[in-house]
């Protein structure tokens, strides 16, 4: 008998961990959910009918769904679950806040639940179980768990025929905490026609007004949080390069007067198309834009050195930039908190204000250290 060499034997566990990996993976793509799907034999009725219209839509979400002549319309949406949650949202303008969601979820012990929320803010004491604008039928709610497949079915009535619809789909890989949603970890907007089963998907969900959003706070963090502090830290602490620190402190300053001026066009807009009740950060950000204006104005009437209004010019110049300065590191930090912004946006600006305060602390005491050597010559601040 042929004994079989160490390498043989190396090849053959090999060659049969790819065919146990390739059978899982059959296995697991077998039970996918796909609109040729027979739900007749798991779904309860009448969402098991054939006559439902279907639709991928997004990822691994197949909407199922039928819409009859009183308005009503049954849908089915499904989706490859393994944990957390699964929901769909009604929008009046494909955005989070205002609209009403379905989600549905299977807990650690197997029980299945599905639940109304009305998504009236963006942390979670805003998002309210149990309410909402969805209109349900008295076909209760379900969600089914079938293979590798969760399926949320659920009626809703409509005041009219629904043609073009604005639908959010999110999803979390964990599971509501005493009926309390976890923050999703991926979420779309979709313009869904239940008419025609047509669909207006994003390239991304960083899709407008989502990049509107992210301009807004990288043009204000960049302004405000970046150019406009290192300008007044060379204006303060440069001035022994003269002429240079002058010229760079206008340019610096300039530049970030533009930039500002467009952070706030663009949060104006977004507060627009939101149709939001930011009112204190808009406020404060539109309060802090005149101060900015009111600096540049300054500049262009400056008196003379050698003018006696120019220390009182001084003051005024310095004390309302700080001000500026000091508000506009508040409104940015309530912006962040209004959104509900990712980790990665509050370290990259905690970051930066760190390095601006610890910059800040340096340089100043080097100048108080310079003032106590030559207390006759200070320089005007």
């Amino acid at each position: 008998m042929k004994h079989i060499s160490s390498m043989e034997s190396a090849l053959i566990c090999r060659f049969g961990s790819w065919v146990l990996v390739f059978a899982s993976i059959m296995a697991v793509h077998s039970q996918m959910d796909s609109c040729g799907a027979d739900l007749g034999s798991f779904l309860p009725a009448p969402f098991n009918t054939s006559g439902l219209a279907c639709k991928p839509i997004w990822k691994t979400f197949i909407l199922r769904y039928y819409q009859s002549h009183d308005n009503t319309v049954s849908i089915v949406l499904s989706s490859i679950y393994t944990s957390g949650w699964v929901g769909i949202g009604f929008s009046p303008d494909g955005m989070m806040v205002g609209s009403s969601a379905m989600v549905g979820w299977i807990d650690t012990s197997g029980r299945s639940f599905i639940k109304q929320y009305d998504l009236q803010g963006r942390s979670s004491s805003d998002v309210i179980v149990d309410e909402g604008k969805l209109m349900l039928t008295s076909v209760s709610p379900k969600v089914v768990l079938y293979g590798v497949n969760i399926y949320l079915m659920f009626q809703v009535r409509f005041s009219k025929q629904v043609e073009s619809q604005e639908v959010i789909l999110a999803y979390s890989n964990e599971s509501p905490n005493h009926l309390q949603l976890t923050k999703h970890d991926d979420k779309i907007s979709v313009s869904f026609d239940f008419s025609s089963g047509g669909s207006t998907v994003p390239t991304s969900p960083s899709s407008y007004p989502y990049q509107l959003k992210r301009n807004h706070g990288a043009l204000a963090i960049f302004s405000w949080g970046i150019l406009l502090p290192i300008g007044a830290i060379i204006a303060r602490y440069f001035r022994h390069k003269d002429p240079l620190w002058f010229y760079l402190h206008v340019a610096i300053q300039f530049l970030g007067y533009l930039v500002g001026i467009a952070a706030v066009l663009a949060g104006i807009s977004l507060y627009n198309k939101l149709n939001s009740d930011f009112r204190s950060h808009k406020s404060l950000g539109i309060f802090i834009l005149v101060l900015a204006s009111l600096q540049v104005i300054a500049f262009f009437v400056r008196p003379d050195k050698e003018s006696k209004l120019r220390m009182y010019w001084n003051w005024y110049h310095h004390w309302l930039g700080r001000l500026a300065l000091f508000l506009a590191a508040i409104n940015i930090t309530l912006g962040l908190k209004i959104v509900d912004a990712g980790s990665s946006w509050k370290l990259v600006y905690g970051i930066i204000l760190a390095i601006i305060l610890s910059t800040f602390s340096v340089l100043e005491t080097m100048l108080w250290t310079n003032w106590s050597k030559k207390p006759v010559s200070r320089p005007s601040i």
